[in-house]
């Protein structure tokens, strides 16, 4: 399990970024394995994934089981294989991103729940979790138009492939 050498840019890269999402609370490894992945022309196996970073195919198991959760990494079977690999989506950051407004939406229902549960917005604890509340409801609202001009944004970047 030889890692890549610590002078190549690309495994510069993959550190670096990786870091950096840590240092905001993005798990370590499941970051290294998301950049390690992006970095690669072509779906990467498991082992493949562990190899580039010098860890077993088995640390690269809970990073790719987290990364898919949220839709980050697509997993493929490898024909006649027992094995998959694992690729970027199409346009990653929007799908990790703005398609996930349910998450808001929970928010926001969990939020109105303990508004009730604290005698409603006129107590200071009711007035802090309606606030909260407002503010998801908000972000929710603003997702809609966020994805429209990122759709537009990247149509104008030639981000586009074809068939989308």
């Amino acid at each position: 399990m030889a890692a890549a050498d610590s002078h190549d840019p690309v495994h510069l890269f993959v550190e670096r970024m990786a870091l950096t999402f840590a240092e905001v609370g993005f798990p370590r490894m499941a970051a290294r394995v998301l950049f390690t992945v992006m970095s690669a022309d072509d779906p990467l196996t498991a082992a493949e994934i562990g190899e580039r970073l010098g860890v077993s195919a088995a640390a690269v198991s809970g990073a790719v089981r987290y990364l898919t959760q949220f839709g980050t990494l697509i997993r493929e079977p490898v024909p006649r294989s027992r094995r998959d690999r694992y690729r970027m989506p199409d346009n990653p950051w929007y799908e990790a991103t703005i398609t996930k407004t349910a998450l808001y939406k929970t928010f926001i229902d969990v939020a109105e729940d303990g508004v009730a549960a604290l005698n409603g917005p006129e107590t200071p604890a009711g007035e802090r979790v309606a606030e909260m509340r407002d503010f998801f409801i908000f972000v929710q609202e603003e997702i809609d138009s966020l994805g429209e001009r990122w759709r537009l944004r990247r149509a104008a970047n030639g981000h586009v492939r074809p068939g989308e």
